[in-house]
């Protein structure tokens, strides 16, 4: 069932009502029956893969703590790492890596090599929560976190059901204690749930859902053969929709799990106004890049090895970010750009030495460098989802070769116009969160200002929600 869908409102309301008529200890076995009945609801084929590979690390997890007396905590925590990497690479990889020989081969001249028949489907949100057994099964190997001692409680961790899908990504140490420790109702939190979610509705029913129309026409040859505004209009869109779509996800899981006394992290913060690529990731899919950053980056060496080896570990992160995307070369390519980009710009913008040894620019210079930072990264950016978006490099690079075409068309005026009415709004949301470090706009106003916001994105649903076919872009991955 769709967030955005008439399906997961009923789902959930009865859920909540239920929930809070029951003590902690029901609330979970609840939960976790209500989260299973959701994921079975996409595809009860996998439930027993998510069930398996749960109930694995949560045994493997007590033979791994510090304080055990195993003597083979490493290799259960190999075992461990083995087994849920190969089996997120078998269902996610297989196709791919089948596919990619069977072209090498033609390549070769090799033909007509039979291959596996079988195509393998990829089950849903394999990658969130393969990420948040990872997590638990280091932090417990490394002290961290003690092991959870109910399979209810890390059960449950697994599978809530607002972040089962999509993320965001939940920290063990920050999701687990809250599934072990008493909730108790708060209307005031309850109500900021709600604002979640109609902020989430409008990012991804008015902003991404309509900036997906112009993208699929960019794209899909509608506004003819690409150009530099082809180009242009089919990235900003497809940036927009994305940050729309992904961003009004996440505030709909978090509010979902607000109405139900759970806190989740915040997982975007105005990545649009970022200055330079590393803090754009810093703001963006921000469950995902800390996972990378702790997990992954840091145990390669992070920047403790000199210049070059910061640069290929970054390099080495973002290519694996990058593959986690997808099976396809593209998102290897996107992520390679990134990668790179991070490593030049740790070369050209070394650690800033501290304020009061600087010379403060004048106020028109600030400004003009600060929107020139943020302008440039933006357009970096975008022009990396061509490579997103594309289903294959020959495409992304047809796509992208029309920047050296400038013919103008009339009907560009009116994609240009519709781009900005649906993307400026959320832009200029940003802006108000930028200023205030708020969680959604106005988060601090009155009840009554607070209710007045919710009707008007009531309206701007009813009148102004895009097609019902745009399902939400990070559920494939």
């Amino acid at each position: 069932m769709l967030f955005d869908s008439p399906a997961y409102f009923i789902f959930l309301l009865p859920v909540v009502v239920i929930y809070w008529r029951l003590n902690r200890q029901q609330q979970n076995v609840f939960l976790l029956l209500a989260s299973y009945f959701f994921y079975g609801w996409w595809d009860w084929r996998f439930l027993a893969l998510m069930i398996g590979s749960t109930t694995m690390d949560f045994l493997i997890a007590q033979k791994i703590a510090p304080g055990s007396l195993n003597t083979n905590r490493k290799k259960w925590l190999i075992f461990s790492l083995v087994l849920n990497f190969s089996i997120l690479g078998i269902f996610k990889y297989f196709n791919f890596f089948a596919d990619s020989f069977s072209v090498a081969l033609n390549t070769l001249g090799v033909h007509n090599i039979p291959l596996p028949l079988i195509r393998i489907l990829l089950p849903p949100g394999i990658s969130f929560y393969t990420f948040q057994e990872v997590a638990y099964i280091v932090d417990v190997y490394k002290g961290r976190l003690e092991p959870a001692k109910s399979f209810i409680e890390y059960g449950l961790f697994v599978s809530l059901f607002p972040h089962l899908i999509a993320g965001p990504i939940q920290r063990p140490g920050h999701l687990l204690p809250q599934v072990q420790m008493d909730r108790s109702f708060n209307a005031d939190r309850f109500f900021d749930g709600l604002m979640l979610i109609f902020s989430g509705l409008v990012r991804k029913c008015v902003v991404a859902d309509n900036c997906a129309l112009l993208a699929n026409a960019a794209f899909g040859g509608q506004l003819g053969k690409p150009n530099l505004w082809v180009v242009l209009i089919g990235t900003y869109a497809f940036a927009w929709q994305v940050y729309g779509d992904f961003s009004g996800y996440s505030d709909i899981a978090r509010g979902s799990a607000q109405l139900m006394g759970f806190h989740f992290m915040v997982n975007f913060r105005q990545p649009f106004l970022a200055l330079r690529l590393q803090d754009f990731w810093r703001r963006w899919h921000i469950s995902l890049s800390t996972w990378l950053r702790d997990y992954l980056y840091i145990p390669l060496g992070g920047s403790a090895g000199g210049e070059w080896k910061t640069s290929l570990n970054l390099l080495t992160t973002m290519i694996l970010a990058g593959l986690w995307h997808g099976a396809n070369w593209t998102f290897v390519i996107f992520g390679a750009i990134h990668g790179v980009v991070l490593g030049f710009e740790r070369r050209l913008f070394p650690t800033a030495a501290k304020a009061a040894d600087t010379v403060r620019p004048r106020p028109v210079v600030a400004f003009f460098s600060l929107w020139g930072q943020r302008i440039l990264t933006f357009n970096i950016f975008c022009l990396s989802l061509a490579f997103f978006r594309a289903t294959s490099l020959t495409s992304a690079t047809q796509f992208l070769a029309g920047l050296s075409n400038f013919v103008w068309r009339s009907e560009y005026a009116s994609a240009l116009f519709m781009l900005a009415i649906f993307s400026m709004p959320l832009f200029v949301v940003d802006l108000l969160l930028e200023a205030s470090n708020q969680e959604y706009p106005f988060a601090n106003a009155s009840y009554a200002f607070r209710t007045g916001l919710a009707t008007v994105a009531l309206v701007l649903l009813a009148l102004f929600s895009g097609n019902a076919f745009n399902a939400f872009v990070y559920f494939r991955f």
